[in-house]
Parts: C-alpha cells; structure tokens; sequence
C-alpha cells in the first residue's frame, strides 16, 4: 500500500484528503505544520508529500526547499496544495518550492486523485 504523507495546518482539509485518499487505497500520514511534516517525512519515507503552501511559522515553500536538498527525502515527488490560484502562481510555485506538482484549492476529487496517480508508481 502506498503512504502519502498530507502536510495542511488546516485540520478540515487534512480530514476531507485523508477520507478521499484512504477510499482509494492509500495509507495517509498526516503532519499540521511544516517543520513536523519534514520530520514525518525523514522519518516515514513516504511514496508522496501533499504540502500546503500557505502555513503559519513554516510555509509549505520552505519546507518543500528544505525536503528537496536532503538525501533522505529529495526523490519523494511533493505536490502543492494551494488556494493560490492566480496566473503565473503555479509555475512560481513549483519552480521557488522545486514542487512536482499542483493542485489548487478547493479541490476536484477527479482532478485530484488523476495528479496524485501520475506520482504514485
């Protein structure tokens, strides 16, 4: 069973991801910040990261830069959850962060479970 690791300070959207993922056969760890989500990560080596990008005391940037410059965790795909969704703000994202992916809030549980599929192998 694959583990994805869900990094969201907000405990509504890590309960919503957490049901949506679990129905399709996931295993879903969960972290509310950035810095315990880095932790889980070293420690848990999960198959995928979905990191919010707005946090408080360690933005979902940050932590994404931080995971990808560790041995330990810099081939783990990161996808970032954000309801950032302006022109320009995917691209930004994902090249400042070195994020995988994207996925703009709320989300389209189609659209959602098709990304997380094309990073689970």
């Amino acid at each position: 069973m694959k583990k994805i690791l869900v990094i969201d300070d907000n405990e509504k959207n890590r309960k919503l991801i957490n049901v949506i993922l679990v129905k399709s056969g996931f295993q879903v760890i969960e972290a509310e910040n950035g810095e315990e989500g880095i932790n889980i990560a070293k420690s848990e080596r999960p198959d995928l990261i979905l990191m919010d990008i707005q946090m408080p005391m360690m933005n979902g940037i940050n932590a994404s830069q931080i995971l990808k410059s560790n041995l330990l965790t810099e081939h783990i795909p990161v996808i970032a959850l954000t309801s950032l969704a302006m022109k320009g703000d995917r691209e930004r994202i994902i090249l400042e962060a070195g994020c995988d992916g994207y996925i703009s809030k709320p989300i389209d549980i189609k659209e959602f479970l098709n990304e997380v599929n094309k990073f689970i192998v």
